[in-house]
């Protein structure tokens, strides 16, 4: 009994880690602000792929990530490097150009795709109070995109890429670091590539001071760090668990925005986020209460 549970108590503490470091990412890359976004990506891909070398190294894990990176396996990793990539461009830009508070609503609104690709994809049960906290938050998206507030593409954008990444990364039979290592090696001939380039055109931003060398370095593990532990959380966790814990990080985004970098929050964001709040405290106290219920053994 004791050996059934360690894994989901493992993939809390690996939830919980990942998340709130994310929740806190806004604060560095608000350090970044005079660093391009794609100049700012490609570092993140780069120092990255560093980093997990050295890990590889290290633990001499090279052949067994080589072997399991194959056939559907690198096709899926393919599509998760894109996806990662996707997400981590748009929420570049969007801290960067003080729209902190649409990447938390994006992060608010992940949960509902999670358990939307769950249920479609993996077959992950739908319960009933479940689907009245989904129609709620829902509204909540509806009420901003018909009152035009904010950039909504933003939200919709950072929800779908990092859901699908989290679906792709679950179901794709290869660890947390081999995944990592692949997807970041994948993209780095495009990240050299756009260095290149901005050192040709006079625009790039590394060499310019060693304050902002060493915090473009340190992003490869402000990236990997939370990247290794999402992954290994993923595939211990049902992605309605990780749905729940992934209200951690815009909660702290949220708090960010309006607090630390003064944006405004205006009539049409309240109503937003009271919908997306109520259908997140329904949600939860749905997924508690399921978790203490006693469990029916078979019989026969």
């Amino acid at each position: 009994m004791r050996s059934s549970s360690q894994p989901g108590a493992a993939g809390l503490v690996f939830g919980i880690g990942s998340y709130t470091i994310w929740g806190l990412l806004p604060l560095y890359i608000h350090l970044l602000k005079g660093v391009p976004a794609l100049q700012v990506l490609a570092h993140r891909v780069l120092w990255s792929l560093l980093l997990v070398a050295v890990l590889i190294l290290v633990l001499r894990r090279a052949k067994g990530i080589v072997a399991a990176a194959r056939g559907r396996t690198l096709l899926l990793l393919m599509a998760s490097a894109l996806t990662i990539g996707v997400n981590w461009i748009v929420y570049i830009w969007a801290v960067q150009n003080g729209h902190v508070l649409e990447a938390s609503l994006g992060y608010f609104i992940t949960p509902l795709v999670n358990v939307a690709l769950g249920f479609g994809f993996l077959g992950e049960r739908l319960r009933r109070l479940q689907s009245v906290a989904i129609a709620i938050a829902a509204a909540g998206v509806v009420v901003l995109a018909v009152s035009g507030g904010g950039a909504l593409w933003i939200s919709l954008l950072l929800a779908l890429s990092f859901g699908l990444y989290g679906l792709i990364r679950k179901v794709a039979a290869i660890d947390a670091l081999g995944g990592l290592s692949v997807e970041t090696l994948l993209l780095a001939p495009f990240s050299i590539a756009l260095l290149l380039y901005a050192s040709q055109t006079g625009t790039n931003a590394f060499g310019q001071s060693a304050r902002l060398d060493w915090l473009l370095v340190f992003a490869g593990v402000v990236t990997a760090l939370p990247l290794l532990l999402f992954a290994a959380a993923a595939r211990r966790l049902p992605l309605a668990t990780l749905g729940l814990l992934q209200y951690i990080a815009p909660t702290l985004q949220f708090a960010e925005a309006v607090l630390v970098f003064g944006e405004p929050v205006r009539a049409v964001h309240i109503i937003t986020f009271t919908l997306i709040w109520t259908g997140c405290a329904l949600y939860a106290f749905d997924s508690i209460r399921t978790a203490r219920a006693p469990k029916v053994q078979p019989t026969g």
